[in-house]
C-alpha cells in the first residue's frame, strides 16, 4: 500500500514537495486554504512587487522561465503565471486540495514518554513508523465543516511570509487605538485588488512604517498615486542595503557571491583544518568584496546625500537575506519630495498621527501602512496541537527554529518544514531540499541519531552568529553557504556535489538551480 504523505500548503515549497514525493511513488495530498497556488504570489501583490532575485537563480531546475519572460526581475504577475504553467505541466492540481485549512496537526500512536527516549528519529530512524501517525484536522471553508486525516508523513510547507503578522508593540494608551485614521498591516495591503489599493491611498496622507522589501514597493506605489502634494512618509529604524541592478561597476554579482571561491572566504559548519585555514588567509578578500560593492551603491544610488548609508557592510546583509531591489525611481522620488524619509527609534500613536523621535509635535496622517514583516515561528507554533511540540518548535526567544538540513526536527518525528530557512533564491533551495527530503522518504539514505543532529544544528546557529548576529541570525539564512549546503544535500542523496566541468568553472562560475538538474545517486 502506497504510503500517505500530507501536505500543508500549495506554495512553491508545497508544489515542489509534492512534484517529488510523486516521482518516488507515493501518495501526497495537498491542504491549501485557499483557492489558488503560488502563496504569497497567489495574493493580490502590491503592483511594483517584482523578484529579488535574478531569474536565472529563481526558476525549477527541470522548467526553465519561458523565452517570452525578457526581464531579468519579472513582475509579480509573470512569477504567478510562471509557477502556474509549472503545476500544469507536472499536473499537480489534482493531488491539491484547495479551501482547505489546517487547523491542527497532532501526533498519535506514541507517548511523550516514550518518544523522550529515542535515540533515533521517529524512534527508529525510518521516515515511516509502525505505530505513530498524524491527525490533521481541515476546515472545509465551502461546506464550513471539518475533517480529520491519517497521514502517515506531514510536510509543512506554510511559508514564513504570509498570515500571521508581525505587529509592534506600543506603550499603553500609545497604540493604534487611539489613532483617528487607519492602521493596516502591509498584508492587508497587499490582499486588495489593483483598483481598491489604489482608491485606498488616493488623495491621503500615506505612513509607511518599514523600509524592507514591502516598505520599498508600497512607498512607491503610494509616490506615484499621490506625487508630492500627498507625500508618503517612510519611517524606518535602521538603514538596509538595497541595489537597483546585479552590476556593481559592470560585475555580475553572481561572479562576486555564488561561487565556491566566494564561500571560501568564510568558515563554514563542518569544515576541515585546510578550509579554516584557507577562510582565515581570505578573510580580507572578502572585505574587499563588501567594499567594492558598497562604493557602487553609495555612488548610483547616492545615499549619503539621503542620510541613507547603512552603518553595518553589506556583507552583513546579504548573510541576513536583508537585501532589497530598490523599485525604480525610488530615491528620485525623495528627491522630488513624493517620498519622505524619517529616521526614528521610537514610535507611538496619538489622535492625529505618530510621535517619533526628535519631534515635539506628531506627524500627521490619514493612513499607516505596518510594513513590519511577519511571525513565521508563530504560525509554525501554532499548528501543533501538542503543547510539547510546541516548546520544540520555538524553543526560546534567544534561538533560532532548530532544523536539521533546515527540514527535520531531530524531536518531532515523521514530519519536515520546507520553506522556513531563508536563501538567496528560495526556489532554488526549496527545491533541493524537497528532493532531498524525497530521497529520504524512499530510503536513499538514514538520519544520523538524534543526538547528532542536535550536534549539527547547534554548530550551523554558530555559524549563523558569527555572520548574521545576534539581531538576524533567528532567520536562519543560508545565503551566504548556499552551495556548501547544498554540497551536504548532494552527499546525503549519494550524488556527487560537484555540479560543474573543469576545475575553474567549478570554483568561480555561479551555481545555480541547473547545475542540479540531474541528481542520480552513484
Amino acid at each position: 500500500m502506497e504510503k500517505s504523505v500530507g501536505i500543508i500548503g500549495a506554495g512553491i515549497s508545497g508544489l515542489l514537495a509534492c512534484k517529488y514525493v510523486l516521482e518516488m511513488g507515493f501518495n501526497p495530498i495537498v491542504f491549501e486554504a485557499t483557492n489558488g497556488i503560488g502563496g504569497v504570489w497567489d495574493h493580490q501583490t502590491v503592483k511594483t512587487t517584482r523578484l529579488q532575485t535574478h531569474k536565472l537563480f529563481y526558476q525549477f531546475s527541470d522548467f526553465p522561465w519561458p523565452s517570452s519572460v525578457l526581464e531579468d526581475l519579472p513582475d509579480h504577475k509573470q512569477v504567478k503565471e510562471y509557477i502556474e504553467s509549472y503545476a500544469s505541466h507536472f499536473d499537480l492540481r489534482k493531488y491539491i486540495k484547495f479551501n482547505s485549512k489546517v487547523i491542527s496537526i497532532d501526533y498519535e500512536g506514541v507517548f511523550d514518554e516514550e518518544m523522550v527516549s529515542w535515540d533515533l528519529w521517529s524512534g527508529t530512524g525510518e521516515p515511516f513508523s509502525p505505530k505513530g501517525k498524524w491527525n490533521v484536522t481541515v476546515e472545509d471553508l465551502d461546506l464550513q465543516s471539518t475533517k480529520d486525516y491519517q497521514i502517515e508523513f506531514v510536510i509543512l510547507c506554510i511559508g514564513k511570509f504570509s498570515d500571521v503578522p508581525n505587529i509592534p508593540e506600543f506603550p499603553p494608551n500609545k497604540g493604534p487605538e487611539v489613532f483617528g485614521g487607519k492602521v493596516i498591516h502591509a498584508m492587508d495591503y497587499s490582499a486588495m485588488d489593483d483598483a481598491s489599493a489604489a482608491e485606498f491611498i488616493k488623495g491621503k496622507r500615506v505612513t509607511v512604517v518599514g523600509l524592507q522589501k514591502s516598505g520599498l514597493d508600497i512607498a512607491t506605489e503610494c509616490a506615484m498615486a499621490n506625487g508630492v502634494e500627498h507625500p508618503c512618509t517612510v519611517i524606518y529604524k535602521k538603514a538596509h542595503w538595497s541595489f537597483p541592478d546585479y552590476l556593481p561597476w559592470g560585475v555580475p554579482l553572481a561572479s562576486l557571491y555564488f561561487n565556491r571561491f566566494a564561500e571560501f572566504m568564510i568558515h563554514k559548519p563542518g569544515e576541515g583544518l585546510v578550509l579554516s585555514l584557507l577562510a582565515t588567509v581570505l578573510s580580507p578578500l572578502r572585505w574587499l568584496r563588501s567594499k567594492f560593492v558598497e562604493s557602487y551603491l553609495k555612488s548610483k544610488l547616492r545615499l549619503k546625500k539621503y542620510s541613507m548609508t547603512p552603518e553595518h557592510s553589506f556583507n552583513k546583509d546579504f548573510a541576513c537575506c536583508t537585501l532589497a531591489i530598490t523599485p525604480d525611481k525610488f530615491f528620485d522620488r525623495v528627491e522630488e519630495g513624493s517620498i519622505v524619509l524619517n529616521k526614528s527609534t521610537t514610535l507611538c500613536f496619538s489622535k492625529d498621527g505618530l510621535m517619533i523621535a526628535g519631534k515635539t509635535a506628531p506627524l500627521e496622517t490619514d493612513i499607516v501602512i505596518l510594513a513590519t514583516g511577519y511571525r513565521g515561528d508563530q504560525k509554525l507554533h501554532n499548528i501543533f496541537a501538542s503543547s510539547t511540540f510546541q516548546k520544540y518548535i520555538i524553543g526560546s526567544s534567544r534561538t533560532r527554529i532548530p532544523l536539521y538540513r533546515e527540514c527535520i526536527h531531530p524531536r518531532i518525528p515523521q514530519l519536515a518544514i520546507i520553506g522556513y530557512s531563508e536563501s538567496i533564491a528560495n526556489l532554488f533551495t526549496s527545491e533541493m531540499r524537497c528532493r532531498w527530503l524525497a530521497h529520504l522518504l524512499k530510503g536513499t539514505f538514514k538520519l544520523p541519531r538524534i543526538t547528532e543532529m542536535e550536534k549539527d544544528v547547534l554548530r550551523w546557529e554558530k555559524f549563523m552568529k558569527q555572520y548574521q548576529g545576534e539581531e538576524c541570525y533567528q532567520r536562519s539564512s543560508i545565503s551566504i553557504s548556499h552551495i556548501w549546503y547544498n554540497d551536504m544535500l548532494c552527499k546525503d542523496m549519494k550524488c556527487n556535489p560537484r555540479r560543474k566541468k573543469g576545475f575553474f568553472a567549478d570554483l568561480f562560475e555561479p551555481y545555480g538551480p541547473m547545475d542540479y538538474v540531474n541528481l542520480n545517486p552513484q
